[in-house]
């Protein structure tokens, strides 16, 4: 294939500010936007190309300054039945943390469906739920019918299916609404199924997630070395050190690019590069990232600045 017959369709995806209650004013190092007064609680990063199709998969970072609602959010069935597109499973990947930050994750037993709509309403559910310690590089899988909450002192990146689907059981005082019957409907009251545990698919891969709607992985790549990163499907990445010219566009710390059912040149820049890569798919995919000769190299960066 030469030059003109390439096709580069990386985006520098946008970052969306959305405030909460729980947030924070410190951002540092994932973002420098100014949150303003109002504290930042998530940074949705969102396709940049104007009236592009929605993405399935959402990307984003948290920034916990204190605990989340306990919550739980419907399967696809259950959504689809009250008028939304999808449901929402989700995973975590733990940014940093402070001393003791915990993430709650199933309960501690088994509920009936009635103990369990007693518990929400007397409050009693947020000595129920199951906290457990985390630290940076741990990852969290939340199944959709899954109750969770995340506990104060954490930033954490999360990818999830694109759905705002989300019930609340229990608010830490904050009188927001409580939505008692949707969350007795689809949420399954007992403790949480075992975590899977990461593996490592190549020297630059490592996967951390496979599930029915993503795949989640963390890369490492050497300083200066250059990739070919093979999209089969709606991708995400992440950068969560060093800095890479991904396609035509040149990411930092804590930016995003979209890729669609592409291949793309990944040109790491002077120091060791590590990132999160999400995508649709059951099953990591053979051959996502392959290191490039140095003729393979002259060949994709001429082929990416005939096109920028």
């Amino acid at each position: 294939m030469s030059a003109s017959e390439t096709t580069i369709t990386v985006e520098h995806a946008s970052a969306r500010l959305v405030r909460k209650p729980w947030g924070s004013h410190d951002l540092h190092p994932w973002s420098s936007l100014k949150p303003g007064v109002a504290a930042v609680g998530e940074i949705w990063f969102e396709r940049a190309v104007m009236n592009a199709p929605d993405a399935a998969l959402r990307l984003k970072l948290l920034f916990a300054n204190e605990a989340l609602s306990i919550q739980v959010h419907p399967d696809d069935a259950f959504a689809r039945s009250i008028g939304m597109p999808r449901g929402k499973t989700e995973a975590w990947y733990i940014l940093s943390e402070t001393c003791n930050a915990k993430v709650a994750v199933g309960l501690k037993w088994r509920l009936t469906t009635q103990q369990l709509r007693t518990s929400i309403e007397d409050g009693s559910i947020a000595d129920m739920v199951c906290w457990q310690h985390v630290r940076s590089g741990d990852i969290i899988f939340v199944p959709a019918g899954t109750i969770h909450a995340i506990g104060p002192g954490l930033v954490i990146a999360e990818i999830q299916q694109r759905s705002d689907a989300t019930f609340r059981l229990f608010d830490f005082g904050r009188q927001r609404e409580l939505h008692v019957d949707s969350a007795v409907a689809v949420a399954y009251a007992r403790p949480a199924i075992a975590q899977a545990v990461s593996r490592r698919l190549t020297d630059a891969r490592t996967l951390l997630i496979a599930c029915p709607y993503f795949v989640f992985e963390r890369i490492g790549l050497l300083q200066n070395s250059i990739w070919q990163l093979n999209a089969a499907s709606e991708t995400w990445l992440l950068v969560l050190e060093g800095h890479a010219r991904v396609g035509p566009v040149t990411l930092f710390v804590g930016d995003a690019a979209f890729q669609d059912t592409d291949r793309a040149t990944i040109q790491v820049g002077t120091d060791n590069f590590s990132g999160l890569i999400a995508y649709q798919g059951t099953e990591p995919t053979q051959g996502l990232l392959n290191a490039l000769t140095d003729r393979e190299s002259d060949f994709s960066i001429h082929a990416v600045e005939a096109l920028s």
